[in-house]
């Protein structure tokens, strides 16, 4: 393996080979997200709010309840009817009743949602160019393939446990 994790977090042995790939990917994974939260901030907006957008466009004109929502994350957040407020009260979305069930709440992507989309879209084209600068698209694809069997679920529920991951040991009394 490469010198950068041994560099970024000030630690020269690992464990095992596991422990370095997992540390590798947590680093990573931060990278990215940090790099995403400061594009997002550039037009007021927190990732998720951006990925609440990004999943509404991808049903426009139609729109998705709450629940459906909280589904597509793509980092779970506590509080999606608190997301969806923040961005109806800028005008980026907006909510209806289902006609099919008066006690559904659908969120769609305004206009202006749209608008914003549009304007960022650019930037974060540019951070994907930037990752394929790094990353050969034979690799991205082993990459991909190697992020689902971590995530995949494993035939248990989601309910009992965290994408597929063991649970956790209660803590001791």
């Amino acid at each position: 393996m490469g010198d950068a994790l041994r560099h970024r977090i000030q630690q020269d042995h690992f464990e095992s080979a596991v422990q370095e790939a997992v540390l590798n990917l947590l680093v990573a994974a931060d990278h990215l997200r940090t790099r995403t939260e400061r594009l997002c901030a550039e037009v007021g907006l927190s990732a998720s709010q951006y990925n609440v957008l990004r999943i509404l466009r991808g049903v426009h004109p139609e729109g998705h309840s709450r629940c459906e929502i909280a589904r597509r994350m793509i980092e779970r957040a506590p509080d999606v009817t608190r997301l969806v407020d923040r961005l109806e009260k800028r005008g980026w979305v907006e909510r209806d009743r289902s006609e099919r069930d008066r006690r559904l709440s659908i969120s769609r992507i305004t206009p202006a949602g749209l608008e914003l989309l549009a304007a960022i879209g650019p930037r974060f084209m540019e951070l994907q160019r930037e990752f394929a600068a790094r990353v050969p698209e034979k690799d991205c694809r082993e990459l991909s393939r190697i992020c689902e069997e971590i995530y995949a679920e494993t035939g248990g529920s989601e309910q009992g446990s965290e994408q597929g991951m063991p649970e956790r040991a209660p803590a001791a009394p």
